[in-house]
Parts: C-alpha cells; structure tokens; sequence
C-alpha cells in the first residue's frame, strides 16, 4: 500500500502538484487528467526520481520519502519511463536477468517475454539499440517489472510514442499484467482502454486530486465532458 501525505512539488516559483494526499490500496490504479496537471510528475515523486517540496511518502507503512530511486527499487518500486531507456551493448537476456536480480533460467526468461508477446528466438540475444522498435522495447520494459515481482509498479504514459497496433498488443500485455501480478500497479494515462481496466482511476487537475473512485464513478463523467476528450479518444 503506498500512502502520499500533504505532497506538493515547486520548481522556478511554479507549483507542479499541490498538497496531494491519498492511498494506493487497490491492485491497478490509473491516474489521468489534462496535459500539465502533474501526472508525469507525480509519478516521478513515487519512484524517487524527484524530491517533493513538502510532504511524505509511505510504502506498507514505512516513511521513503528520503530514499533514493535505488533504494525504493530495492524495498519493490519499479518504475517505466514513458520514452524506454536504451542500454547499449546489452542483450535482452542481459537485461532480464539483472532484472530479476537472481539467477535466472533461461526458460525462464523465456516464459516472461513470451508473457508480453514477444517470440523469446527473436529477442532473447538481440541488442537494446536502435534495432528495436518503441513498442518492443516498452513490452521489454514491462517483462523486466514482471521478473522483479514488485510490490508496486509504475507506468508513465506507456502509450506515448508507439503505433496503433504496437498499443493495442500493449493493452493485451496489461490486461495480463493485472491478472497475473500480486503487486501495486499504477499506470499514467489518457488512453479509454487503460483506464477501462483499472479497479480506481485518479483524476488529476492543475496539481490537486479532483476525483478518486472506482472507474463505474469516474469514467462516465469523463468521457462525456466534451472538453476532456482528445480527438484520437483518449481522456486528456
């Protein structure tokens, strides 16, 4: 369970988020609101990867918010980044492996790509270079979150920067993701489909929390608020 106390985050005399406080008890959270209002933001507060102004962070109870991403990776927070880092020089079996951070089988990690759709003969030994696509490399990403096993992942705007058809493999990946994970999962997102399948979605607006409830009480208003309805049909 991750619990956010009175978080607020100021950079250049502008304020980013603005005294958030909520917990994050249910399975799969999707947290979405307009371009700005500090989505992305917040989700880099979680992982660490930026230090609050003010506030406090808590993960089953106990105070992380002086911990550095490496140190909340180590208590199980995993963290996507929307555009996927490329490590050169290392194979997708590389990767897993460190991932999982134990030794690791390749049958294994064979069974963890085929999790996210990938063909383990056709990955397993390629380069994390600029022979793989966005959307390959986001499924890599995801399979790595499923060898850490973590207590609570992270994903910011998995969409971003990928094909139709790379997105809708994704939401499949997603789907099983949440079936198949005991952790947190927490997804950053404008897309209908994502947030159609999570247990709680978070509306956030200019940096506060305007709505947090089961998607039955959220979604509709939503999508029937002409003014939150991009034009490729995701909520913005």
């Amino acid at each position: 369970m991750l619990e956010l106390k009175n978080i607020s985050y100021s950079i250049d005399n502008k304020l980013i988020l603005d005294d958030i406080s909520l917990k994050i008890e249910d399975h799969f959270v999707a947290v979405t609101g307009p371009n700005g209002s500090g989505k992305s933001t917040l989700a880099k507060v979680i992982a660490g990867i930026i230090d609050p102004t003010e506030g406090s962070i808590f993960l089953n109870g106990e105070d992380i918010t002086s911990l550095s991403i490496t140190e909340r990776a180590n208590k199980g927070i995993s963290y996507a980044f929307q555009q996927p880092v490329r490590f050169k020089g290392l194979t997708v079996k590389d990767l897993m492996a460190l991932a999982a951070g134990k030794t690791t089988k390749i049958a294994e990690i064979r069974n963890m790509l085929k999790e996210v759709g990938l063909e383990p003969n056709d990955y397993l030994y390629r380069s994390l270079d600029g022979s793989l696509s966005g959307g390959e490399l986001k499924r890599i990403e995801i399979a790595m979150i499923f060898a850490r096993s973590s207590n609570l992942s992270v994903f910011d705007e998995p969409e971003a920067g990928i094909d139709l058809w790379s997105f809708q493999k994704l939401i499949h990946v997603f789907e099983k993701m949440v079936r198949k994970n005991s952790g947190n999962v927490v997804i950053i997102s404008h897309q209908e489909r994502i947030l159609n399948i999570a247990d709680k979605i978070i509306y956030i607006k200019n940096g506060r929390v305007e709505k947090y409830d089961t998607k039955e009480k959220i979604l509709p208003d939503l999508l029937n608020s002409v003014e939150n309805i991009s034009q490729n049909g995701g909520v913005v």
